[in-house]
């Protein structure tokens, strides 16, 4: 069996993990799921890098040692990618025991060939890049990936990597084996590069204690420089030796897959350094585009991020690793935004796939109560299109995943998805069923069930979990990502005689309309009709009551409760602190409210009768121990207590006549 070793970059954690780290990690999952899918033996490596300066100072401001540090923030990143379902097969962390011992054995192996000198450097660095920049590379003085920075000037004593020395190598390498560096846009940016001129880089610091540190025969008063310590964690994933010439079972890996502000230290720096060291190279490096926010690239120290923990939680990760998949194109940039994620989950998931499905299962549980029926022998010509397609589609997206393009993979795969429910509506079961024509019924119904397994499959690598999900609806025997990609188009024999399980709704429709999507907050909208029915029942009932009690001239005193009940309100005594109107709506007002020992937020639907001016300074009455609400997405933490007239034309909030302690108790 073929071996396939894929690795992504591994992630600085001075802070937590963001959407443009998930996109990496998605990306290089996608690829491992495939390869897997494609009878490969897959290994795939991710991880953190935990040796900067960035990651002291920051350990430091919060009273930890970096050690403590990193083992928190790392717990942070392994988590989020668990969550994302990235199967990676080991998360290496830069201050493993086993990578310490290989990052050491590679400074010594490239010393002894004659490569490490020292010398004095001098020049700027950037902390939050955790590299020094040539100052021709500046831009108005600035970091040109972090303008809001400026960086340091260092000066001292360190060893240098002869990286002058590879110029022509590099060069060599690169030309010979064109899949080297992909995109080809990276690769002639990597070229021209080099045309220019390579410097010698340096591989220690010596102002610094955290880091792997030197070997104690060569330097005992340095630590290996950052970027070179990273980069080295590809080979002890790998399985490396110090002190042999083994390299592990997975090297040389097949692909790096890696940002595309990286590609230098990877195309560059690293083939050099294993050159010098006399190991195989990789196979090849792919830079990836980035997930932009309105253009700008995602940057912790940027401030320009979105966590993916909240989406997932709002989602699920599938819809998440979807959408990603979509809006960044192969090798490009592509934006990011909540509101494209919920159009294209409301398009492609719940209308597109997701009914699909349902329409099909709903049909086999009407017209051959739930089993998928046995061939009939009846075939049209579109009904042999619809399967041909399907076996077209499955060669395609295989070649283009081959080629590390998963978005158009992805476009595809979807063009099956498509042409299924155009296949509905061109074939008309219903229409089938009602004329009596129950063989054509039959053929028609095994054409879908057979393109939803076959997109069950193809998908598996995208969006796992549901692909699960729709495979065990069509009743299959074992996962959908353990048939293989090349197997799919045997997949017919697998169908008839299954029958279908009854199963929740897999993509519910988003509310766009009520949706806060500033937030980053999804609302389901079966949810928004089930509580609009409800409030309008309410409005029935309530009308119905006060029609009664206007008739009967008499006030209702059907809901009486007891006195303990009523204690169990905790009605307390708060200043309006202040109050501004909340966008988008006509009744709602924000209010920040002082309880003396705290403050709180309410929401409340008085703008109509007060303008937030002339609420601040107000002493009201609240509900203190209300459960917490979100209000078109504001949480209001309690409610203040008002009175009306039946027809609501009239409103007076509750107020004290003489203002009392703040958080006082009504009795």
């Amino acid at each position: 069996m073929a071996q396939y070793y894929i690795t992504t970059a591994i992630d600085y954690v001075n802070g937590d993990p963001h959407l443009g780290h998930a996109y990496e990690k998605i990306g290089a999952d996608i690829i491992a799921r495939f390869k897997r899918l494609a009878g490969y033996d897959t290994y795939f490596l991710t991880g953190t890098d935990e040796h900067s300066i960035n990651v002291a100072r920051q350990a430091e401001a919060e009273g930890l040692s970096a050690k403590e540090f990193c083992n928190i923030m790392a717990g942070r990143f392994r988590s989020a990618w668990d969550n994302l379902g990235i199967s990676y097969d080991r998360f290496i962390r830069t201050t493993d025991d086993d990578h310490i011992k290989t990052v050491q054995d590679i400074i010594r192996r490239t010393n002894e060939r004659g490569y490490i000198y020292k010398d004095i450097y001098s020049g700027y660095y950037c902390v939050s890049c955790e590299r020094f920049i040539e100052e021709k590379d500046l831009i108005e003085g600035k970091c040109p990936f972090h303008p809001s920075q400026e960086p340091e000037w260092v000066e001292e004593s360190n060893y240098f990597f002869a990286l002058s020395k590879f110029q022509d190598p590099l060069l060599r390498h690169i030309n010979e084996n064109p899949e080297f560096i992909l995109p080809a846009a990276r690769r002639n940016e990597v070229i021209n590069r080099i045309k220019g001129g390579l410097q010698d880089v340096s591989v220690s610091r010596s102002t610094m204690t955290w880091g792997v540190p030197f070997p104690r025969e060569i330097d005992e008063d340095q630590v290996v420089y950052v970027w070179f310590d990273a980069l080295i964690n590809y080979l002890t994933g790998a399985g490396y030796k110090p002190g042999a010439n083994e390299f592990g079972k997975w090297w040389p890996a097949n692909l790096h897959y890696i940002g595309k502000d990286i590609t230098w230290f990877h195309c560059v720096i690293w083939p050099a350094v294993l050159m010098a060291s006399d190991i195989p190279l990789p196979k090849t490096i792919f830079g990836h585009g980035f997930v932009t926010i309105k253009g700008l690239k995602m940057s912790k120290s940027e401030g320009i991020v979105v966590d993916p923990l909240k989406v997932i939680d709002s989602l699920g990760a599938d819809p998440l690793r979807f959408y990603l998949m979509k809006a960044v194109p192969h090798g490009q940039d592509g934006d990011f935004s909540f509101e494209g994620l919920a159009e294209t989950y409301n398009a492609d998931l719940a209308n597109d796939l997701g009914n699909l499905i349902n329409r099909t299962a709903a049909m086999i549980k009407k017209y051959f109560k739930g089993e998928v029926p046995l061939p009939s022998g009846l075939y049209e010509p579109e009904d042999e299109k619809i399967r041909i397609l399907g076996d077209e589609i499955s060669q395609i997206a295989h070649e283009k995943m081959e080629k590390l393009d998963s978005s158009g993979a992805l476009h595809e795969i979807w063009g099956l998805i498509t042409a299924a429910n155009k296949y509905i509506e061109d074939s008309a079961p219903w229409a089938l069923a009602k004329e009596g024509n129950n063989k054509r019924l039959v053929t028609v119904i095994l054409n879908l069930v057979e393109s939803i397994a076959k997109a069950a499959v193809m998908l598996s690598p995208f969006i796992p979990d549901s692909s699960e999900k729709i495979w065990d609806v069509l009743g299959l025997k074992g996962k959908a990502e353990d048939i293989r990609w090349d197997k799919v188009i045997d997949i017919r024999g697998l169908l008839p005689g299954i029958n279908l399980k009854e199963a929740e709704l897999l993509f519910p429709r988003l509310d766009m309309e009520n949706s806060d999507f500033t937030k980053g907050e999804f609302r389901l909208a079966e949810l928004a009709r089930k509580e609009k029915k409800k409030e309008k029942k309410q409005k029935a009932d309530q009308l119905i009551r006060d029609i009664k009690g206007e008739e009967e001239g008499v006030l209702k005193m059907d809901g009486l409760i007891s006195i303990d009940d009523f204690s169990k309100l905790d009605l307390r005594v708060a200043e309006v602190a202040s109050a501004e109107r909340i966008k988008g709506t006509d009744k709602l007002i924000k209010m920040e409210i002082d309880l003396g020992t705290e403050k709180r937020q309410l929401v409340a639907g008085i703008a109509e009768f007060y303008a937030p001016e002339d609420l601040v300074g107000k002493y009201i009455v609240v509900v203190a121990n209300l459960k917490p609400v979100k209000i078109r997405g504001v949480e209001s933490q309690g409610m203040l207590l008002a009175g009306s007239t039946k027809d609501l034309k009239e409103l007076a909030i509750i107020t004290v006549d003489r203002p009392l302690p703040k958080g006082s108790k009504v009795r």
